[in-house]
């Protein structure tokens, strides 16, 4: 076994479940805030998930980033996209330069944003990138494995060395995003693989595909299974034969999320497909698992399902980039500020709500 596996299981095993006396204590000052009890549905069980996480009842959820993992994969040779891979290079620099969508909007959930090169094609250092480069993009994977499974495990150390760099900067919440021409193909790949699926159930159009580039993009995935025969079981090597970068570094970021006990909001079907490989790899990384919203992407529930989260949006986004994670954090503050502030029952002289038989 080589280095970096090594050290990633040695990871896995430090990972420890959740704090239950915490989410308890959660569930009664819920219990406690002058409403109808579970009123306020999947927000209480984030709040309560988060607890449970960090140990600690008192929930803090600021400061905050998005972590925005981009990357090229070679499989857009085979005429999978409708743009080509420079477009890659050209949205990181617009996301260091704060000008793409999930900037906007981050900026409005008062989050930083952290653009990270995890493999874009011919991309030089930038200013207001982080530089985690593997290679210099992936291979085809219609033609052999995207990467070698040393540079696979390497990713996904990579995603969880940044999730302790950020919690020694101070960050109490993360929100993932992906960056990277082709990778709702890659995602496509792993997700049918992952979950004994067929290619047809999983895969999308993506940004636009036309009908034939669909068939296309379904041709290459269906290809890249049946040349690379990646092992269901074995969660790094689907990512090492039939991923990307991006998505094996965000698989690291929900690993680095529960061993650091950090919440971490998966944003549409890319994210949740790394999510996927994660607690397959670790099941205990499941705790710091938070579900922003499902993609409109044909898998992107069936994939939420086989994490069993259900997501706190259903908007019919898919525009990537930590959109739909980022969009979710406002919900999450709103939920905080009833669960701290609220006055309960005591104080407002009035009497406690009590479960009711056939309440859910």
């Amino acid at each position: 076994m080589e280095q970096n596996e090594t050290k990633l299981r040695q990871l896995f095993q430090m990972i420890t479940g959740p704090h239950e006396d915490a989410r308890q204590t959660a569930a009664r000052k819920w219990s406690a805030c002058a409403k109808p009890l579970g009123s306020l549905g999947l927000l209480e069980t984030a709040i309560e998930q988060i607890a449970a996480l960090t140990g600690d009842a008192r929930i803090c959820l600021t400061p905050r980033a998005v972590l925005v993992l981009c990357a090229d994969n070679g499989v857009v040779a085979q005429g999978v996209t409708q743009t080509d891979s420079s477009v890659t290079a050209i949205v990181t620099n617009n996301l260091a330069q704060h000008r793409t969508s999930v900037c906007r909007m981050a900026a409005v959930a008062n989050c930083q944003v952290v653009p990270v090169d995890m493999g874009i094609l011919d991309f030089p250092p930038t200013e207001g990138v982080l530089r985690r480069r593997i290679a210099n993009g992936t291979a085809d994977i219609s033609q052999g494995p995207a990467m070698t499974r040393e540079q696979a495990a390497a990713a996904v150390l990579t995603g969880i060395q940044l999730v302790k760099e950020l919690k020694d900067a101070g960050i109490r919440l993360l929100a993932t995003g992906e960056m990277g021409i082709g990778n709702t193909t890659t995602s496509s790949a792993v997700a049918s693989v992952l979950l004994n699926q067929p290619v047809t159930a999983m895969t999308g159009r993506g940004a636009g595909l036309s009908d034939a580039g669909l068939k296309r993009k379904v041709e290459a995935i269906q290809r890249a299974i049946q040349l690379n025969r990646p092992d269901p079981q074995d969660p790094l090597d689907v990512l090492a034969k039939v991923g990307g970068f991006d998505i094996a570094g965000l698989c690291g970021v929900f690993l680095g999320g529960a061993l650091y006990e950090v919440p971490v909001l998966a944003d549409g079907f890319i994210s949740t497909v790394a999510a996927l490989c994660a607690v397959r790899m670790a099941p205990l990384a499941d705790k710091a698992l938070l579900a922003s919203h499902v993609s409109a992407e044909p898998a992107g529930r069936m994939v939420l399902e086989a994490l069993q989260r259900r997501p706190l949006i259903t908007a019919e986004m898919r525009l990537g980039e930590g959109t739909g994670a980022v969009a979710a954090i406002p919900l999450l503050d709103m939920a905080c500020a009833v669960y701290q502030e609220t006055y309960t029952f005591e104080e407002g002289g009035i009497e406690p709500y009590q479960p009711q038989e056939g309440q859910p």
